[in-house]
């Protein structure tokens, strides 16, 4: 106590009284509203354009990668995504042909251009997952490529002298194909998205959903909703990124509606009521493949292409790369890596 002030109270009863002050957390200042009517056009509205133009100049990357067993349309429905033969057959063998014993990893590049607007799409698949007798822990080879290309980035992050752009080699989102059985999912699907989903944005699809009734679909889909929460798996939205309850409240529809798509993929045309349509002939007839009476394709094409791109980019970047960058840094003493060889394997550091 200072001299001079009397002490009233002891310290234990002035603790009671006078809790510890906690630092307020620290709120943004809302911006003054500026009338342009009085001041005149400024201007700033025309960054939308800018963007625009920059981003046709110079296009923007997108990896998409495809997983699930053979025969379930994964080529066929990465091609109907994005309308051209982006994905080879990779995964589908003749009767001599030997199918492969562990995970092999393809990824081919392309260049697509829509309305001057180019986009680097590469597709990775993963032919022989989950095709083998005994198939346990063949989602390693997986894991270790997706996070063999967070190293790479974080390698050229890191230089001194770093490329004014780098190339974004990282998985943006995976297809998970799960074959319509209609009864429940697989030990192989479960295990597969409980270790993946922290890594990479994993997007559950049912594949050749022609297969079964409107009503073996629609009681399906709720099984896997019901299965993928029971034990605790997060696919893409995540719900905790959700930004503002506009974004809640599309991807709430999103995931209690849509997930899993239920999906059909084909690069065939057929002539349906005087138009072209992609579909699947049948005995009965033709499945559009865009018509969503049929398939939920349309849904997912939207989803993956035209509403979420830009934000499975930035959550993979914001989230996935940055728990993989501050994992490697911290467990490196905040150094950052040592060398990468051009497999993507990391050296051992000091």
């Amino acid at each position: 106590m200072s001299k001079g002030l009397p002490e009233t109270r002891t310290d234990a009863a002035m603790s009671e009284l006078v809790p510890e002050p906690r630092p307020k957390p620290a709120v943004p200042m809302k911006p003054v509203s500026i009338n342009t009517n009085l001041l005149g056009y400024i201007g700033i509205d025309t960054i939308i354009e800018q963007m625009r133009k920059k981003t046709m100049k110079t296009g923007f990357d997108f990896n998409i990668m495809v997983v699930g067993q053979s025969g379930l349309g994964k080529s066929t429905l990465v091609n109907t995504l994005f309308k051209s033969q982006v994905s080879r057959k990779a995964s589908s063998w003749n009767r001599e042909e030997k199918i492969p014993k562990t995970v092999e990893i393809k990824a081919i590049g392309h260049v697509i251009e829509e309305g001057g607007v180019k986009m680097k799409l590469t597709v990775i698949d993963t032919p022989g997952f989950g095709d083998q007798i005994n198939n346990e822990n063949c989602w390693e080879p997986i894991e270790k490529y997706i996070n063999e290309q967070y190293e790479k980035f974080l390698k050229e992050e890191v230089n001194i002298a770093r490329k004014k752009r780098i190339p974004d080699t990282r998985v943006h989102c995976c297809l998970y194909f799960i074959s319509p059985t209609g009864h429940s999912l697989r030990p192989l699907d479960l295990e597969f998205m409980k270790h993946l989903s922290k890594v990479v944005n994993i997007i559950p699809v049912i594949a050749k959903a022609d297969t079964m009734t409107l009503e073996e679909k629609s009681e399906f889909k709720q099984r896997v909703r019901k299965e993928l929460e029971v034990h605790g798996i997060e696919f893409y939205p995540q719900k905790e990124f959700d930004e503002d309850l506009e974004d809640k409240t599309e991807n709430d529809k999103i995931r209690q509606e849509s997930m899993p798509f239920a999906v059909v993929g084909s690069d065939k045309e057929y002539q349906v009521n005087g138009k072209r349509v992609l579909g699947r002939k049948t005995p009965w007839g033709i499945i559009e493949v865009e018509n969503l009476h049929h398939c939920e394709f349309a849904l997912l094409r939207d989803f993956v292409i035209r509403t979420h791109l830009q934000d499975l980019k930035e959550v993979t970047h914001n989230i996935h790369y940055e728990t993989y960058r501050a994992k490697r840094l911290n467990d490196n003493g905040g150094l950052p890596p040592v060398s990468v060889d051009t497999e993507g394997s990391h050296d051992s550091n000091p």
